[in-house]
C-alpha cells in the first residue's frame, strides 16, 4: 500500500507564511510528478506541481508567493507559502503520481490539511 501524509497547515494572519509537507510511504517503486491542490467551497484546483526532473508549474494566483520543492530521498514534497492572503484559505491536498512495486502509475492523494488565513 501507498500512503501520503501531510502536515503543516494551520491558522496564520494575512502576510504570514506556512510550510506544508507531504511524505509518501509504502510499497513505492518510483514517483513521477508531485504537487498540491486546494479546495475551498467548490472545485479542487491545482496550486503547484513539480516533476521528477524538478520542473515546476504554478497557478497564476500564487506565482511569486509560493514555492514547491521535493526531496526525492525522503519521498517528500513541500509547499512554502509566503505573503498569504485570505483567499488562500482552503483545504490543501498533496498528490503524487506513483508506480507501486506491483502495478502501474496512478495518482495518490493525501488526507488534506486546512490552511486558514485571517485578515
Amino acid at each position: 500500500q501507498v500512503r501520503l501524509v501531510e502536515s503543516g497547515g494551520g491558522l496564520v494572519q494575512a502576510g504570514g507564511s506556512l510550510r506544508l509537507s507531504c511524505e509518501a510511504s509504502g510499497s513505492i517503486f518510483q514517483i513521477n510528478a508531485m504537487g498540491w491542490y486546494r479546495q475551498a467551497p467548490g472545485d479542487r484546483d491545482l496550486v503547484a506541481r513539480i516533476g521528477s526532473d524538478g520542473s515546476t508549474n504554478y497557478t497564476d494566483s500564487v506565482k511569486g508567493r509560493f514555492t514547491i520543492s521535493r526531496d526525492n530521498a525522503k519521498n517528500t514534497v513541500y509547499l512554502q507559502m509566503s505573503k498569504l492572503k485570505p483567499e488562500d484559505t482552503a483545504v490543501y491536498y498533496c498528490y503524487a503520481d506513483i508506480r507501486p512495486i506491483t502495478g502501474w502509475y496512478r495518482n495518490y492523494w493525501g488526507q488534506g490539511t486546512q490552511v486558514t488565513v485571517s485578515s
